[in-house]
């Protein structure tokens, strides 16, 4: 039996150019009814198979640019980003950004969500980049906790934090959106804080997304069936 699509998957559109895009729509169908674009994307047409995929196919979008500069340019970013009718939208964190977003995205139905710890990055990476000391669990709460109250509609985490940043208060009615999302026994790439779909749920996160477990499969239609199965258990 082939399952429904779901919106808690949110499918990671890592491809070349808008054809290998929409080849990947075409073969999962009406399964998949989330996508992600990413920056990578960004120069291969990426705003372009946004608005396909939007206005032609009914599919929501997350637009993950994780915009971060002075605020008026992050303003302004945003208040362009907000006319094609997209549905999230990632800045970093700090709350000045965050602030600078959401007046970017003033009268539009466009989610602010805030990028806390990349879930690349460990430890040793945040010490290189010179990031105050402390484990990483505790600096993303606390990341978390100011980018909410700074007006973001939701924040991207490790499923490993999410239980973390769902215990706070200032999470109420927030969404919680979760990378670094395997299935199990998949490969985790360059991913170091990773979970399986299933635990991601239950940790508290509202949506996960995934991309290499599904694009890189032979067939992506029957990986994403895989996942939407696993997410049914949490």
């Amino acid at each position: 039996m082939t399952l429904p699509a779901d919106d808690r998957l949110i499918v990671a559109m890592d491809v070349p150019n808008v054809v290998a895009g929409m080849a990947l729509a075409d073969q999962l169908g009406d399964s998949v009814s989330f996508y992600k674009i990413g920056l990578g994307m960004l120069t291969g047409g990426g705003l372009a198979l946004a608005n396909e995929l939007k206005q032609e196919r009914g599919k929501r979008i997350f637009l993950d640019m994780k915009f971060f500069d002075i605020g008026a340019t992050v303003e302004a970013a945003v208040r362009g980003i907000a006319q094609y009718d997209l549905d999230f939208l990632t800045v970093h964190g700090d709350p000045y950004v965050v602030k600078a977003a959401k007046e970017g995205a003033a009268g539009s139905d466009l989610k602010i969500l805030a990028v806390t710890i990349l879930t690349s990055l460990d430890r040793d990476d945040l010490d290189g980049a010179c990031i105050k000391d402390g484990l990483i669990p505790d600096l993303v709460q606390e990341r978390a906790g100011r980018a909410l109250e700074a007006g973001a509609d939701g924040v991207i985490s490790s499923p490993h934090e999410a239980a973390l940043i769902r215990a706070l208060p200032q999470s109420n009615g927030k969404l919680i959106v979760t990378p670094g999302v395997r299935p199990a026994g998949a490969d985790h790439g360059d991913q170091k804080r990773v979970a399986t779909p299933a635990m991601a749920i239950a940790n508290g996160a509202d949506h996960v997304v995934v991309g290499r477990p599904i694009w890189r499969a032979k067939s992506p239609l029957q990986a994403a069936q895989s996942i939407l199965s696993e997410m049914t258990t949490a």
